[in-house]
C-alpha cells in the first residue's frame, strides 16, 4: 500500500478526529476485524461492540466509523475518525486510492482457466516488472480491498482473478480495481445456485464489458460458444479475440501434444511465432493465448513471450501426471470441476492414454442449485462423447452421470459409489502398467483427493 497519513485520509472521507493523531502512517487496510494482521492498519468499522484487547497486539491502528466509541484507555495507539455517512466515506477512500494508480490492471474471469491464465500473465510480466496479483485462487469478494491496496509505488502492473458466484460480483470487483484490460477465458455452466439460469450466468460474466468502458481492452475466446452470445457489438473499447478455429487477433495453429506441454504456432498480424506452453491439453493453448494477448498489449514482444512462456510452472493438482500404484499412470485433476474443465480433462485422458486402458474417476459438480440433475446429465453426455474404458463416479449427485452413461450404453464398465472407500478398493484391483487413471474433482472434495493420494506410487 502507498503510505498515507491519517490526516490525509480524514479529509478524503470527510471525517472528524475523535481521538488519536493525524500523523499516523497507514500501510494496510481492512473492513473486517479478522483481516487485521499488522500495525498501522486502517479499519473501516460498522460494528457496535469491539473487544479492544484482541486488537491491542496490532496497535497502532486507525478506525473509520459512524459509531460512537469511547476508548480513552488506548488513546495513544488508537486513532478514531468519525464519519456521518459510512458507505460514502468508504468509497471515497477506494476511489481516491485507485485514482492515484496509473498502471495496467488485468481482470481475468471465466468458468475455467482463470487461475492458470492469471499465473501465466504474472509469470510473463514478472521477468522485468513488479506485479501485484491474486494469491493462488483467493478471489473472494472480501479480498478486493486487500488487492487494491497491494498496489504501491513499486508496482508496474497488476493481474487479478474476478470470480462470479452471483450476479453483481464482477461489477463489485470492478468498482475497486477498475481494470483496463479484461479477459473472459470461456463460459460454461457454474454457480447456477445464485445465477439461476445459464443466461443469468452469461450475463454475470458479461458485466466485465461495462467495467472496462469506455477505453478498456477486452480479450475473449472467439471459439467459445457461450462467449459468442455476448453482445460485443455494443462494447466501445478495444476488442481482442483469441482462438484456434476462428479468424482471430491471436490465433494458434499446428497444435500438438509434447511430453510435458503443448506446441503451437502463433499468428498475430503478419507475425508468426513458435510457442511451447507447459501443461497438457488444448484448453492450455487457449489459456496461453489469453495470457499472450494481455502481455503483448502491455508491451511485451512476442519473441520474448515465446521464450519466457517455456519456463511457466504448471499448478499443483491441475492435470498433474504422476506415477501410480502397480505401474499405472495417474492424472491428478482435483483442483476444480465444471463441465468445461471435465471436457478438457477427458480429452487429455484420451490423448495421454493412447493405447492404454483409460479409467475416469469423477466427483460431484457443485454450486448448481436446482440445475444439479440437468448439469450432471450433461456431464454424463460429455464423458460418453469423449470416451473412456471405465467410469467410476463418487458421490450422490455424481451417480446421475453414471446412470446417464449406462443409459447410452457405449461405455461398458460403469461404477457408482457414494464414498471413496469402495472406489479405492476397486481401483487397487484393476490398475496396472497398462492403465491410466484420471481423478477429477474440486479442491473441496476430500473423497476425490483421497483417491488421488491412495493411487499415488509410494
Amino acid at each position: 500500500m502507498k503510505p498515507l497519513l491519517t490526516g490525509y485520509i480524514r479529509k478524503i472521507v470527510d471525517g472528524a478526529l475523535v481521538q488519536g493523531t493525524d500523523m499516523l502512517p497507514i500501510q494496510h487496510g481492512a473492513y473486517r476485524l479478522k483481516q487485521i494482521r499488522h500495525p498501522n492498519t486502517l479499519l473501516f468499522l460498522k460494528r457496535k461492540l469491539v473487544k479492544w484487547d484482541r486488537l491491542k497486539p496490532f496497535f497502532p491502528i486507525a478506525i473509520i466509523t459512524d459509531r460512537i466509541f469511547e476508548v480513552r484507555e488506548y488513546e495513544n495507539d488508537l486513532t478514531i475518525i468519525h464519519v456521518k455517512n459510512f458507505d460514502k466515506a468508504y468509497w471515497n477512500f477506494i476511489n481516491d486510492y485507485r485514482s492515484q494508480i496509473n498502471i495496467p490492471i488485468v481482470a481475468v474471469t471465466g468458468t475455467s482457466g482463470k487461475t492458470t491464465t492469471k499465473e501465466m500473465i504474472r509469470h510473463l510480466l514478472s521477468e522485468r516488472m513488479t506485479i501485484a496479483h491474486t494469491a493462488s485462487t483467493n478471489n473472494s469478494r472480501t479480498a478486493h480491498l486487500h488487492y487494491l491496496l497491494s498496489i504501491d509505488e513499486q508496482t508496474d502492473a497488476a493481474v487479478f482473478e474476478t470470480a462470479v458466484g452471483a450476479p453483481g460480483d464482477l461489477t463489485n470487483a470492478a468498482a475497486y480495481l477498475k481494470p483496463n484490460i479484461g479477459i473472459i477465458t470461456n463460459i460454461g455452466e457454474h454457480h447456477l445456485n445464485y445465477c439461476k439460469t445459464i443466461e443469468g450466468y452469461i450475463a454475470a460474466k458479461g458485466e466485465i464489458m461495462k467495467a472496462l468502458e469506455p477505453n478498456g481492452v477486452l480479450i475473449v475466446n472467439a471459439d467459445d460458444e457461450r462467449t459468442q452470445t455476448l453482445d460485443l457489438i455494443n462494447f466501445k473499447g478495444k476488442l481482442i479475440t483469441i482462438g484456434i478455429d476462428a479468424n482471430c487477433t491471436f490465433r494458434a495453429s499446428q497444435v500438438y501434444y509434447g511430453v510435458k506441454g503443448m506446441y503451437f504456432t502463433l499468428h498475430h498480424k503478419d507475425i508468426t511465432e513458435c510457442m511451447f506452453v507447459p501443461g497438457l491439453g488444448v484448453h492450455q493453448v487457449y489459456n496461453a493465448l489469453c495470457a499472450i494477448a494481455a502481455a503483448h498489449e502491455i508491451g511485451m514482444p512476442l519473441e520474448q513471450i515465446s521464450e519466457r512462456l517455456k519456463s511457466f510452472e504448471t499448478l499443483n493438482k491441475q492435470l498433474q501426471i504422476i506415477d501410480g500404484i502397480n505401474g499405472s499412470t495417474i492424472i491428478d485433476d482435483t483442483w476444480s470441476l465444471t463441465t468445461t474443465s471435465l471436457k478438457a480433462a477427458m480429452h487429455v485422458l484420451q490423448a495421454v492414454g493412447h493405447k492404454k486402458r483409460k479409467v475416469a474417476v469423477i466427483g460431484t459438480v457443485t454450486d448448481l442449485g436446482s440445475w444439479g440433475y440437468i448439469i450432471h446429465e450433461l456431464a454424463g453426455d460429455i464423458i460418453d462423447e469423449v470416451g473412456t474404458d471405465v467410469l467410476i463416479t463418487i458421490g450422490k449427485h455424481a451417480r446421475i452421470m453414471a446412470d446417464r452413461v449406462k443409459e447410452i450404453g457405449k461405455i461398458k464398465e460403469v461404477y457408482a459409489f457414494n464414498s471413496e472407500l469402495l472406489a479405492i478398493d476397486l481401483l487397487k484391483r484393476i490398475v496396472d502398467d497398462q492403465t491410466i487413471v484420471l481423478v477429477k474433482g474440486d479442491m473441496y472434495s476430500k473423497a476425490l483427493k483421497e483417491v488421488a493420494v491412495q493411487l499415488r506410487k509410494k
